[in-house]
Formats: C-alpha cells, structure tokens, sequence
C-alpha cells in the first residue's frame, strides 16, 4: 500500500511537469524566438514535438506489451529531459527545435507507460481512481503555467523554463523507479507493423515544416495523409457518421485550438508590447474556460443532445479565432482576443470530454481502448499539419507584420469552420472496425476535460 502511495505520487508529480512544460512553452517561445531569431521554425517547435509524440506513444505501447513499463518509462524520462537540456542550452533556434524533437518523443514513452503502470500495478478498483488524478495533474499547470513560465522568463531568462523542469523531474523519477521496476513482465507480444505507419506520418509532417518548397509541401501533405489514415478508424477522412465524425472533429477542435494559441502570445509580445507574464494570460483564461467547459459538459451537457453540443464546442472555438484575428488591427483592443478566447476554451472543454464520452459509447468495449486513442492521433496529426501550414505561411509573411498572424489565425479558422459541420455527422452511424492503434490516454489538452 506504502509503493502505491509512492507510486502515485511520483506518477502524479512527473505529469505535472510535464503538464507544466507543454504549457508554459507557448509563454516563453515569443522570448526564445526574439532571442535566437528563426521565426520560420516558430510552428515547428510546437508541431514538431506533437509529431515525435504520435512515434513514442505507438512504439511505447509495443514495448510497454513485450517487456513491461519499466524499461520504456527509464528511456522515456532520460529523452524528455535530454530534449529539455538540448532545448534550454539551445544556442541557434533548429538546435532548440531538435532538442523539442527528442523531448516529443521521449514524452510520448512515458505517457503510454504510465497508463500501463496503472493497469499493473494497481487492482481494478483503483484504476479509475489513479487515472483521476493523473488526469487532475494537468489542472493546475494549466491554470498558473503560463503565468509562472512568464515569470519565469521576466526573472530567470527563457532558458530556465526547460532547464527547471529537468531538475525536478529526475528526483521524480527516482522515486518511481523502485516499485516501477518491480512490476513483472507479462507475456510479450509481437512487434506490430503501427510503428512504422506512426513514422511515417511523424516523417511526413517534418517533411511540411522543412520543407520551403510546394513539392516537398506536397509530399508531405501526402505522406502525413497515406500513413495517418491507417491510425484512425475507416471512414475518419470520408466523414463517415458516428465514430468516424468523432475522431476527426476531435482533430480539427484541437488544430484550430492550438495554431491560435501558439500565435496569440507572440502577437501580443511583438506587435503590441505585452511582457511574457501577460501575453500568457490568453493561455490561462483559455485553460480556465477549458476546466469551465468540462464542467458544464459532464454536468448539463445531458441537456442537449451530442451533435449540438459539440456542435456549440466547435461554434466557440471559431469564435474565439475570429477574435484574434480582429486583434491583428491596431485599433481592436487586446481584451476582445481575451474575451474570445475564453469562448475558445469553454468550446473545447466541451468538445474534448464530450468526444471521449461519445467514443466509448459509441465503441464495441473490446475496442473502447484502441478507438478512444485515435482521439489522440486524431489530434496530434491534425494540429500538426495546421501549425506546418500556419508557420510556413507567417514565415513567408513575417516581413508584413500583421498580415502575418491574420493569414495565420486564417489557418486556425478553416479546421474550427469544418468542426461545425462535420459536428452534425456525430450522431448515427456505428463503431465500425477497431481502430489500428492501442494507446492509453489523450494528449495535454484532453488532460484538463
């Protein structure tokens, strides 16, 4: 009972960083990006990790089945803090956008192991139990990161904002490590042929963000879309009713979430003069309304049906992008970004819970693991290719000042206008085939619903 607490603890300790260090990068990246230039690979630093997360969580759970968690979880943190190192000592900005690389991928190790941990190391009663509170581990950093991380910036330099979460993960991990290592290895299973289709598309969406040209851009687009859609259930790409519709809207919610959010603190920084502390208030009013949004959709969500509901969620998301896109006018004031913004999240906070829940039910229960994952995927890849096209088109741009981030918030706006519609396509239709993926959980946003 005494490793359990333990246990749980250092779990519960090690998310929290890494919560906090998904977070409060989009604070400091309008710092990191004044101080080493590289604008171009602004978006790459964010799409970049998402990227290499997708081939760790895939190839983690492979592992996690042949050897145990033991093994995954140790490589896993060692690369999430060496990407964090090569980061925070970055002297050029496409040493910190591989440093991001490594960090995605060694993230995405641990993610997956920790769901295993869970499912070994604890009785069946308790699962749901430990899982609330990783999933509550995301609450807090989400709330105060961007904030401290601004702090942080003002106080210490950006560098301290990678650098930090190093020193504190390692005495984390050591406390896990004992009763982690301990868990005994079930029979393994073969290596599946998911890793390679999860590679491809990582290598597809790094194609996009080196790219430059419009046929390795095309490439891309292709390779991502060819080795992507073997991750997701049949009929995600075709609009397929039911489960489908669900997967993909979870995707495009998350795109437009994210390419605004990354691009709303480096507005406010460069174009109308906010500290980082400040510009980070976008993030944290977003992740407020975010918590705010689950609470509503798990407490009155029952009230509407599911396609309203999320077609509502998808409805605020665009909202809050056409909010940032008026702040790109000198004249609009930065309160009404604030303001949008907060409808974003609430959109969100209800699109993200409400897409899990719609999943499961949706789901055969021998397949509710497998199809609740591509959510992951759904979202990963999806906001992906939207933070390649986005920042190759305010890079091309970047000399134009605002026209820059309005084509940039342009980009946010086209996947938040699909998700309204494809909303209507969420009722109807059935489970269909096993999606070909068995993760464990969702990415950070889906942490806070």
């Amino acid at each position: 009972m005494e490793n359990r607490r333990t246990l749980t603890a250092g779990m519960v300790t090690l998310v929290t960083l890494i919560a906090f260090e998904a977070v409060a990068v989009t604070s400091a990246m309008p710092s990191v990006a004044r101080a080493l230039g590289g604008l171009s690979l602004y978006g790459f630093a964010f799409g970049g990790a998402l990227a290499t997360s997708v081939v760790g969580t895939v190839l983690g759970g492979s592992w996690c089945d042949r050897a145990g968690p033991a093994r995954p979880t140790a490589v896993g943190v060692a690369l999430f803090c060496l990407g964090l190192l090569i980061a925070g000592l970055a002297p050029q900005m496409w040493v910190l956008v591989l440093g991001r690389l490594v960090q995605g991928f060694g993230g995405g190790l641990v993610n997956v192991a920790l769901f295993v941990i869970i499912g070994r190391a604890y009785p069946a009663s308790q699962h749901a139990r430990v899982i609330s509170f990783i999933s509550a581990a995301w609450v807090l950093p989400a709330i105060l990161g961007p904030a401290v991380a601004g702090l942080i910036v003002d106080a210490l330099g950006w560098r301290w904002v990678f650098l930090l979460v190093v020193a504190a993960a390692v005495p984390a991990f050591a406390v896990i490590w004992r009763p982690v290592a301990a868990i005994s290895v079930l029979a393994g299973t073969p290596a599946s042929a998911r890793a390679w289709w999860a590679a491809g598309a990582a290598l597809g969406a790094l194609v996009l963000y080196v790219g430059g040209h419009w046929a390795l851009l095309v490439a891309g687009f292709a390779i991502v879309a060819v080795c992507g859609v073997r991750l997701l259930p049949r009929g995600t790409l075709t609009l397929a009713r039911g489960l489908p519709a669900v997967v993909l809207l979870r995707g495009l919610a998350g795109a437009a979430f994210m390419q605004a959010d990354v691009f709303i603190p480096l507005l406010l920084t460069r174009e109308r003069g906010f500290s980082p502390a400040l510009a980070g208030l976008s993030v944290t009013v977003g992740a407020l309304f975010w918590s705010a949004g689950s609470w509503v959709q798990a407490r009155q969500g029952q009230r509407l049906s599911d396609p309203a509901r999320l077609r509502i969620g998808a409805a605020s998301i665009a909202a809050g992008v056409l909010s940032a896109m008026a702040v790109t006018a000198a004249a609009v004031p930065v309160f009404v970004v604030i303001a949008g913004w907060c409808f974003a999240g609430l959109g969100m906070g209800l699109v993200s819970p409400g897409a899990t829940t719609l999943v499961l039910r949706l789901s055969h229960p021998a397949e509710q693991g497998a199809n609740s994952s591509a959510l992951s995927v759904s979202d990963a890849l999806l906001t992906t290719v939207a933070l390649a096209a986005g920042g190759s088109l305010f890079a091309a741009l970047v000399d134009r000042g605002p026209v820059a981030y309005l084509v940039a918030f342009a980009v946010a706006l086209v996947p938040a206008a699909a998700g309204v519609l494809v909303a209507g396509r969420t009722f109807g239709g059935s489970a269909g085939p096993q999606a070909p993926l068995a993760l464990a959980g969702e990415r950070a946003g889906a942490g806070r619903g």
